[in-house]
């Protein structure tokens, strides 16, 4: 199955949530009023689109409206197809321009943190990338042992210590090996750091002063990973990390999951960050770039 079609299937969910109920609504109305904008606003937050991310597109619609270019009803689907490609916009590959480059892996524990670092890295080692992966997660029980198992599926070298040690050090340690083996990309796993949590918001500045340091010169993502089925929480959860990290990009995991595909229109709007890959099963190769034409067409098709 081609990712265009896992992406359908994973989206299945928000399409019949957003557009099984916009095709009854329009059914219902044989012209365009308020009471079928009221329904659609009601409609696209039941989806996670969010309170003002769906205001702006009513607001749109009602412009089209009042300049004559939505007449009928059915009108409604095209016009939202074209309004939600411009909001969502283009999407933001990979900046990997330099050896090594350096993409730091942040998110709370249960995001799919891991299994996401795992299917990145076979895309980059698929891709011809020699990939080192860091195990700075070193707070959680077993964390290094599951990053094992899915740097082993992917054939990218680890670099770990033990249970408990410091994560700055490990990262200082995979960054010397990534040195020593002329790697292209080393990926950060970190901590599921909670927002609230002082002292893991410091080790992750202390690990950046570490990268900083021992690679100024390296290309950098710092991509945060969210769970898709967790609906706005996540937006709370990006704006948090982001005042301790300058994010660069976004993995939206378990869009498979939920009717709250949504979200990623909020994301977009909310917080201006590229979704740059996004996750529709559990398998190693169901996760792919972010593709917004790709992403559209699996909605409204």
């Amino acid at each position: 199955m081609g990712f265009l079609a896992k992406l359908r299937e994973g989206l299945a969910k928000t399409k019949n949530a957003i557009f099984g109920g916009i095709n009854h609504l329009l059914k219902k109305f044989v012209r365009i009023d308020e009471d079928l904008l009221d329904e659609l606003e009601e409609l696209l937050i039941t989806a996670d689109v969010g309170v003002e991310t769906t205001e702006e597109i009513l607001d749109r619609l009602r412009e089209e409206i009042r300049e004559g270019r939505l007449k009928d009803p059915e009108d409604i689907k095209s016009a939202l197809r074209v309004i939600l490609s411009d909001m969502i916009g283009q999407g933001a590959p990979l900046t990997l321009s330099t050896t090594p480059s350096v993409i730091l892996v942040i998110g709370v524990n249960g995001a799919g943190k891991t299994t996401s670092i795992g299917k990145i890295s076979n895309r980059l080692k698929k891709s011809g990338k020699k990939v080192v992966v860091a195990a700075a997660d070193t707070f959680r029980a077993a964390a290094i042992d599951q990053l094992a198992v899915w740097c082993d599926r992917a054939g990218v070298d680890l670099v770990k210590q033990e249970e408990g040690s410091d994560p700055a050090a490990v990262v200082f340690d995979a960054i010397q090996y990534t040195k020593k083996k002329q790697a292209d990309v080393l990926i950060i796993d970190t901590a599921g750091r909670l927002h609230n949590k002082k002292n893991l918001m410091d080790e992750l500045a202390k690990i950046n002063r570490v990268i900083s340091r021992e690679l100024p010169e390296a290309a950098r993502e710092n991509l945060l990973v969210l769970d898709a089925t967790t609906g706005q929480n996540a937006i709370m959860q990006a704006k948090e990390f982001s005042r301790a990290a300058e994010i660069t990009g976004l993995i939206l995991n378990k869009l498979d999951g939920t009717a709250k595909g949504g979200i990623v229109l909020s994301i977009r709007r909310e917080l201006g960050l590229p979704v740059k890959f996004v996750g529709v099963g559990e398998k190693i190769d169901d996760m792919q770039e972010f593709d917004a034409a790709e992403f559209i067409t699996a909605l409204f098709e």
